[in-house]
């Protein structure tokens, strides 16, 4: 049972952590502080109440960043390094005890895991901040978060569902990345060729004197 608590840990973790590291980090720090989970021993600095708070607190500037239009990419294209390597960061000193390969390993896979959620959730904003109302970019952020809180309760409660969904959740995020690349390409695409025409329209209405 212990096997499976910590396969739901390490997917549902690392996958929350893509989508909001900070929110992960707290609600991580906070139960094992309250003994709704037990962390591995060498992650124990995620209860420590100064990380704890610093992880609030970010979260709270983070809360408000992610529902504003524009802004909210420009905060996933800072964060598409930092929440990947800190997830790695945590799979490997999760595994201190362990064999350097094994943590390399487990360091690779969470780091991988977060980078996919993460890049499913920034395409998603890119495609959502293609339309001119504020109020999608609202609720996709409360849903994202939502998200990350019923993982962190699977996690807690049910690890072997956590573990599954997580897989499912991976497998239609990589499909859907595929999707949305293909979009944004052409749309940019496409947008790249207007400007194209219309300076070239401008520059022949220049010539012939119009």
């Amino acid at each position: 049972m212990e096997m499976f608590n910590s396969i739901g840990l390490l997917l549902g973790g690392s996958w929350a952590s893509g989508l909001n590291l900070y929110m992960s980090m707290a609600g991580l720090g906070i139960a094992n502080r309250m003994d709704w989970i037990d962390l591995p021993e060498n992650l124990d600095i995620l209860s420590n109440p100064i990380l704890i708070s610093v992880a609030i607190f970010l979260y709270v500037i983070e809360f408000a960043a992610d529902k504003i239009p524009y802004i909210d990419s420009l905060w996933d294209s800072v964060h598409t390094f930092i929440r990947p390597l800190a997830t790695s960061a945590l799979g490997y000193t999760a595994m201190a005890d362990s064999g350097m390969i094994l943590q390399l390993a487990i360091a690779f896979i969470t780091g991988t895991i977060s980078l996919e959620s993460h890049l499913t959730k920034a395409t998603t904003r890119a495609i959502i901040n293609t339309s001119p109302e504020p109020v999608t970019n609202s609720i996709a952020s409360v849903t994202e978060d939502a998200s990350v809180a019923g993982i962190l309760y699977l996690i807690m409660c049910h690890p072997v569902i956590a573990a599954a969904l997580i897989t499912i959740f991976i497998i239609i995020s990589i499909w859907f990345l595929k999707k949305m690349f293909k979009f944004l390409k052409k749309v940019f695409d496409f947008s790249g060729r207007e400007k194209f025409k219309d300076t070239a329209l401008a520059t022949e209405n220049m010539s012939s004197g119009k």
